[in-house]
């Protein structure tokens, strides 16, 4: 049998025990501080844990853009819409591990590109740690993370850049041309960009600083963007000849909204894990400063892009609220490290306002951005790359000549590109096509076959015909 203690003895020895605890925490501070900093295989699972989870936060971001855009576009072509996200996710993910992380990463400090040597792998320490053949030491001499991991959040960005070319052209592009573009994207374009900042070179030699990817992600995305745009022409009936805009409202609004959010929780991976580290106190520190300062633009730009489209639509436009969500949020992306918050407000209300006023004037120009995606991406993105100079520590003449290049590079060679794809394999598809829509025309789908679709008539004439005189009465 258990003796059991008598009730006046119990506070005796909790009182002991609570001593003799205190005198030991007292005791042994050093011991346990020095046990409390992280140890080097800590800092690998911690590092390599950071680029795995938000990796997978900014892969879902690609459902955003697919949820963005198939509500955003008529009924007719939502179907396509989804096809084209996944295969943009696809081919993204085949020719970055093919060919473009090391043309942007690999042997490329001071120079302009990267290695061309195909296909990446595990280093050759954690490939012997897998086979049996090495130790956890070899790896954590080497490395602070899992050579794979880093390769995955990196490949995810280059999926959100060409996402962003999608949107803007949607309902008039055929799919494999799309998708030949896509692959230059993704295989050799973005890396060059990313090779020069990012990678080492010569715009990082320069100074540039582009914390997520303002102008190296978004800005790339919208220069590509821009460039079809203008090659392919705006959808039929889309600018009447007296010079109005023909209306297109989304086919789902609940479906756009919900993207938005995609979208914006998915940031939250794209900006936060950019602090490309999670094994100290600093970087987490730094990763909820990233993290706050995200959220605080993104809902700025919402505010304001709402304030104004009053002004600007005559109304108040859900979907101007929406772009401005992803505008604010592309501002802060390439400097969203500042301590002082009240600057993340700033910058992203300045952003909701460009993209407003950029998509009123891509209309006054006739140029058809189906989703807003040059205003919100490339428009904001300039911005934001700018606005580094103002809270973030960042040199103007660095900045400027990175926006410049970057956006010179990227418009020339996507220019060429899609106008060598117009004359050779047609871009657009045909007017037949355009009209029935893409789904039925071109995949033989509907995402919505209890709907009967109406093809649009572009035949009828802007002003009714004359009456015919009256014929003259017939003479007795």
């Amino acid at each position: 049998m258990v003796a059991k203690l008598r009730p006046y003895r119990r506070p005796a020895i909790i009182l002991a025990i609570t001593a003799i605890g205190a005198a030991a925490i007292f005791l042994g501070r050093p011991a346990i501080a020095e046990a409390a900093a992280v140890d080097g295989e800590t800092e690998f699972v911690l590092n390599t844990f950071a680029f795995l989870i938000w990796g997978a936060l900014v892969m879902w971001m690609c459902a955003g853009f697919t949820m963005l855009e198939s509500g955003s576009v008529r009924t007719k072509n939502a179907s396509m819409i989804c096809l084209k996200n996944i295969g943009i996710y696809s081919i993204a993910g085949l020719a970055y591990f093919v060919i473009g992380y090391n043309l942007m990463y690999v042997d490329v400090v001071g120079d302009f590109i990267g290695s061309f040597n195909l296909l990446y792998q595990a280093s050759d320490v954690e490939l012997a740690l897998l086979e049996g053949e090495g130790t956890a030491d070899a790896v954590l001499a080497d490395e602070s993370y899992a050579t794979m991991s880093d390769w995955f959040f990196q490949m995810v960005f280059v999926a959100t850049a060409a996402s962003i070319v999608s949107g803007a052209l949607a309902e008039r592009v055929k799919m494999w041309p799309f998708f030949f573009f896509t692959l230059a994207l993704t295989a050799v374009i973005y890396p060059i960009v990313g090779a020069w900042t990012w990678g080492g070179g010569w715009l990082a030699d320069l100074g540039f600083q582009d914390f997520a990817g303002s102008t190296i992600v978004h800005g790339v995305g919208g220069w590509a963007a821009l460039a079809g745009i203008l090659v392919v022409g705006p959808r039929l009936g889309k600018f009447r000849a007296d010079g109005t805009v023909r209306s297109t409202p989304p086919s789902n609004v609940l479906v756009v909204t919900l993207g938005v959010f995609i979208l914006w929780l998915g940031w939250f991976g794209f900006n936060g894990g950019s602090q490309l580290a999670l094994a100290s106190t600093l970087d987490a520190v730094s990763m909820s400063h990233v993290l706050v300062n995200t959220n605080l633009a993104a809902a700025a730009g919402v505010m304001a892009a709402l304030g104004l489209s009053r002004f600007v639509f005559g109304r108040i436009d859900l979907i101007t609220g929406l772009n401005g969500a992803i505008a604010g949020l592309v501002s802060i992306t390439a400097g969203p490290t500042m301590t002082e918050h009240w600057w993340a407000i700033v910058i992203g209300a300045i952003g909701g306002v460009i993209c407003t006023l950029g998509i009123k004037g891509l209309e006054k120009l006739k140029l058809d951005d189906v989703v807003g995606a040059v205003p919100a991406h490339l428009f904001a993105g300039i911005w934001g790359t700018l606005a580094v100079c103002i809270a973030a520590d960042g040199d103007f003449g660095a900045q400027i000549a990175g926006v410049a290049a970057i956006g010179a590079f990227v418009f020339v060679v996507s220019f060429a590109l899609w106008k060598a794809l117009a004359l050779t394999v047609q871009a657009r598809v045909s007017p037949e096509v355009e009209q029935l829509g893409q789904d039925a025309g071109e995949l033989g789908i509907e995402a919505y076959p209890e709907f009967v679709l109406m093809p649009d008539d572009f035949s009828m004439p802007e002003s009714p015909p004359p009456p015919e005189p009256e014929e003259a009465p017939a003479e007795a």
